[in-house]
């Protein structure tokens, strides 16, 4: 799951985005309204944490504009005005929900829960390929009957790879959206979460589900000569290509 943080306080900015982090979100800051809009048009977030005062714009004129043209990411506003009618702005400008400064940080991440249970009505929380199963609101994996203890960037990690099953995905695209950064050729971060993935999740089960594509990334399903009935396509109603 994916958080655009636009706050231009760099300090709560950095401290939002750790602790999404800690919670196995990717989570991106922009530090104006200007950078944030570009940022949540061009590319897809699951939720968008807006602070209502920017210094090039108010954060109200943001959520229009993105409302305008057709984002429909659940936006979280957050402000230090207190008073009602500027949460009616807020919520009449397109924001979901209104959360007031100072907060406490389980507050935060409680109402980005609810968004995103909000925001995926349709979608199951369960997210089932072959015989692992992972459960979205308690982060947890289990496969073949087993409960496997997994760090939040694993978890992170095996979640984009149950999402998009029997695709090619290269380093660059793992890093952009588990890591949200740019992928460094040299870094072998990828392979090393990789390799403790089939380590916890992979390699002490009958059929193994994570392969490398040698030159190109890695790839998540049952190999064709391995398929069985039980294998099919993803059962989860959540698997939305990402």
């Amino acid at each position: 799951m994916r958080v655009l943080v636009i706050e231009d306080n760099p300090r709560m900015a950095e401290g939002i985005r750790r602790g999404l982090v800690e919670h196995g979100y990717v989570s991106e800051t922009c530090d104006c309204a200007a950078a944030g809009e570009r940022r949540a048009v061009s590319d897809e977030f699951d939720v968008i944490v807006l602070d209502r005062m920017l210094p090039d714009h108010d954060g109200l004129e943001v959520c229009r504009n993105l409302r305008r043209r057709a984002v429909r990411t659940p936006i979280l506003m957050l402000t230090a005005l207190a008073d009602t009618n500027e949460k009616v702005m807020g919520l009449d400008a397109g924001a979901d929900d209104y959360l007031t400064k100072p907060f406490d940080f389980d507050e935060l991440i409680a109402r980005v829960r609810a968004l995103l249970r909000r925001g995926q009505a349709t979608e199951s929380r369960i997210l089932k390929y072959h015989d692992l199963e992972l459960n979205l609101d308690k982060r947890s994996a289990v496969r073949a009957g087993e409960h496997i203890k997994l760090s939040a960037r694993e978890f992170a990690l095996l979640e984009y790879l149950i999402r998009n099953p029997n695709r090619v995905l290269t380093r660059h695209a793992i890093s952009e959206r588990v890591w949200d950064a740019e992928y460094e050729p040299s870094s072998n971060v990828i392979d090393v979460v990789i390799s403790n993935l089939r380590r916890k999740a992979d390699r002490q089960f009958d059929t193994p589900l994570i392969h490398t594509v040698i030159g190109a990334g890695y790839r998540f399903g049952v190999l064709e000569e391995e398929s069985s009935p039980q294998a099919g396509s993803p059962q989860a109603a959540a698997s939305d290509g990402r």
